[in-house]
């Protein structure tokens, strides 16, 4: 497309056709998510809530239901977007944030900052552990780097660190009182549950100053899903462009978790369902950030309507259906994919 004769755009047809369903699904799930529960609110109530109308589904409507679904679009959309940074950069489809240990890191810090006392309130534990997250993937890519960054041993090392930041949140529960256990158990689950608009504000605002990076990056994706020496051969910087893209969707991953707990296998499966959607040769962003958002969204209505009036946590309804797929994942090789270099 050439909008104007200096810039153009290269657009594919099944994968804009693919974001454009998805763009719908989300809205109708959204929807769906605004209407169930263990009350049944009406369309039309719905419509008059957010047109700001005084009604009496206001509190259910306005305070409970939409805050959390703009929350978990926002966090399913991140976490898309930075499943398939990470995997663009690893060349794995296995790979995601968690395995560079962004949600170890995360838990990690948190459970180590209520235990030294430096944090008290919950209201402090987002921005704790975006912080540990940064720092675990920072470590992780430090001691990956040997005069370059091989993706297979930035995987490998990823692992590591994440087994052994895992067993420091694992010793904190076993020594812990057990209202502290409890608090960060819930936590470690990941779950909209209680969560709105405060957690959602600094995630939206991360995802607009991100834009022009991820502009960029969905430039950057397509070379680097050739081999190592054919992208160098055109021009482009690997190390550079793999460093960008790596801590761009860490920074992603670690404000998502931040802002709602670790919510497993979103960032793994999205990339991989959207690239199926699409069938193009590097994984698409916009399409991975709106199935991150309607798979999160949709196993968020289903955590709420499975056993009422109990609500199960969504990161463990993720994990629940994460397992088979990343196990038929294991026993089939992707159409298209590569080898790690």
């Amino acid at each position: 497309m050439r909008p104007h004769p200096r810039i153009s755009v290269l657009l594919h047809r099944r994968a804009a056709c693919a974001a454009t369903a998805l763009l719908l699904l989300l809205a109708c799930v959204m929807l769906a998510s605004a209407c169930f529960g263990q009350t049944y609110v009406p369309p039309d109530e719905v419509y008059r809530t957010l047109r700001g109308e005084a009604g009496p589904y206001d509190l259910i409507v306005g305070e409970l239901r939409v805050p959390r679904i703009a929350l978990g679009t926002l966090v399913g959309a991140a976490l898309g977007v930075s499943g398939a940074l990470v995997q663009t950069v690893t060349r794995n489809p296995l790979a995601s944030p968690d395995v560079i240990g962004v949600g170890h890191g995360a838990a990690a810090a948190t459970v180590l900052a209520l235990a030294t006392g430096a944090v008290s309130s919950p209201g402090a534990m987002p921005a704790v552990s975006v912080v540990g997250g940064l720092a675990a993937a920072a470590l992780v890519y430090a001691l990956a780097w040997r005069r370059g960054m091989q993706p297979s041993r930035f995987v490998l090392t990823g692992v590591g660190i994440g087994v052994a930041l895992s067993a420091i949140v694992q010793l904190y529960l076993a020594d812990s009182e057990l209202d502290a256990a409890e608090q960060v158990k819930l936590w470690l689950t990941g779950s909209l549950n209680g969560r709105g608009w405060e957690q959602a504000g600094p995630l939206a605002a991360v995802l607009l100053l991100s834009l022009p990076a991820l502009v960029w990056a969905s430039r950057a994706v397509r070379p680097l899903g050739l081999d190592t020496d054919t992208a160098a051969a055109l021009g482009v910087r690997v190390d550079r462009a793999r460093l960008g893209l790596t801590v761009l969707g860490v920074v992603l991953a670690a404000t998502a978790t931040g802002a709602a707990g670790p919510i497993g296998f979103v960032a793994l499966t999205a990339p991989q369902l959207a690239r199926r959607l699409t069938r193009t040769p590097q994984l698409p962003l916009v399409t991975s950030a709106l199935t991150g958002a309607v798979v999160l969204v949709g196993a968020d209505l289903a955590a709420r309507m499975l056993l009422p009036p109990l609500e199960i946590p969504v990161g463990a309804l993720t994990a629940l259906v994460g397992g088979p797929y990343l196990l038929w994942l294991l026993g089939r090789e992707p159409r298209g994919a590569r080898r790690p270099s």
